[in-house]
């Protein structure tokens, strides 16, 4: 018996041990919202260049639909939206008799939307430390627990950028019992100026710019930490952006007869929760319709791991890039996302350096962003949850 507990003790201090040295590198993972793999090659970004060359750099793809709050879900879970539940911006639940939308503090606070384990819950539950600034449901009381660190997206003003990196360079200096090993780090643009402005403008340009030279400041500064050979910077995001324009719009009520419809839900794509008995006619109805896709739930095409929630609309309606599902004409030329992920407006860039990565090392195969959540776990010596993502789709990225 003695020498059974010997050795159990010995197991406890190898496992101790080998988490010990899988934490002593820290990771920071930034998403620039709505950046396009192509901003690199359109506009100057000499820092993110340079990531390329120091470190690794792929093509990621977002999950169905291209959305924000549903693919920083999913960058956070490992799962793709029709799995952790956040299947849209906004949709309706009616199992709970809710109505979920991004814009709606109180519906965006309601933990009973989302599943799934985001990557500070599966940290928590391992005693390793996370920090986030502002990233989707972490400000979120989910049943797991919050992350050590967070900021809530609610309460305003919102920190400057430069703030941001305030927060995230005081985070890594503090004592090392209290370090954060994963900080996450959002900032808003360049969504916001490649809605208003589109993804080819001046005003999109000097942003993705500005971008380039304020993840440069926080390299600079993470550079000059005590801890600074021990750190992985991740730049990344949830999806690109496509132009669009008013005359590249199909009329919803143009096809559509209200007694078929309860509600029309977003319009890219466009969530119809339609009347009993009445999705055969809706998909019929828009069948035929130029620069557009209809099926019932169930019958959304496979690639798009998209169907089986029941939040999902009974007809979903997918418009051609650049196009939308609306009746709106009186909106200016931007730019809009949300179309299938395949397309290439919807890519992403992803660039890594640091300790953990390979050096100039330039992915040749696209990967699904369902593949970070795990990568993460890696990075912190963690056990993942159960996920839609692979390890093995990434892990030509890591250093051997």
């Amino acid at each position: 018996m003695k020498k059974i507990r010997l050795i159990a003790s010995l197991l406890c201090l190898i496992a101790a041990f080998v988490q010990a040295t899988a934490q002593q590198n820290y990771t920071i993972i930034v998403s620039l919202d709505g950046f396009r793999n192509d901003y690199t090659a359109m506009y100057n970004t000499p820092f993110f260049d340079s990531m390329a060359q120091q470190g690794v750099s792929a093509v990621m793809m977002p999950s169905f639909p291209s959305k924000t709050f549903p693919n920083h879900y999913t960058l956070a879970t490992g799962l793709v939206p029709d799995h952790h539940g956040i299947v849209a911006n906004s949709f309706l639940d009616r199992e709970q008799g809710k109505y979920y939308s991004l814009g709606d503090a109180a519906a965006r606070n309601d933990a009973s939307f989302y599943g799934g384990e985001p990557i500070w819950i599966t940290a928590k539950r391992q005693g390793v430390k996370t920090a986030t600034i502002y990233w989707v449901a972490s400000d979120v009381p989910l049943p797991g627990g919050m992350p050590d660190y967070w900021w809530n997206y609610n309460k305003k003003p919102l920190l400057t950028f430069e703030q941001r990196i305030d927060a995230a360079i005081a985070l890594l200096k503090k004592p090392e019992a209290e370090r954060p090993h994963l900080i996450m780090l959002y900032f808003e643009q360049p969504d916001e100026v490649g809605h208003h402005c589109s993804p080819y403008s001046k005003e999109t340009g000097k942003v993705i710019e500005q971008l380039d030279s304020l993840i440069h400041l926080l390299n600079v500064r993470l550079s000059v930490l005590p801890i600074a050979s021990k750190v992985n910077l991740i730049v990344t995001s949830d999806h690109g952006m496509a132009p669009i324009s008013p005359d590249r719009t199909v009329a919803v009520n143009k096809y559509l007869k209200p007694e078929w419809i309860e509600k029309v839900d977003g319009d890219l794509p466009g969530q119809i929760y339609c009347r009993p008995g009445c999705a055969d006619k809706v998909v019929e109805a828009l069948s035929k319709v130029p620069h557009l896709r209809a099926w019932k739930r169930e019958d959304i095409p496979s690639y798009l791991c998209y169907g089986t929630n029941p939040r999902i609309g009974d007809v979903v309606a997918l418009p051609d890039a650049g196009w939308l599902f609306t009746d709106k004409v009186d909106f200016s030329p931007g730019g809009a996302h949300g179309f299938d992920p395949t397309v290439s407006d919807m890519h992403v860039m992803f660039r890594a350096i640091g300790p953990d990565f390979r050096h100039g090392y330039a992915k040749t195969e696209k990967f699904a962003n369902t593949c970070i959540y795990p990568l993460l776990a890696h990075l912190l010596g963690i056990t993942p949850a159960p996920c839609d993502g692979s390890l093995n789709l990434v892990d030509d990225l890591l250093a051997k």
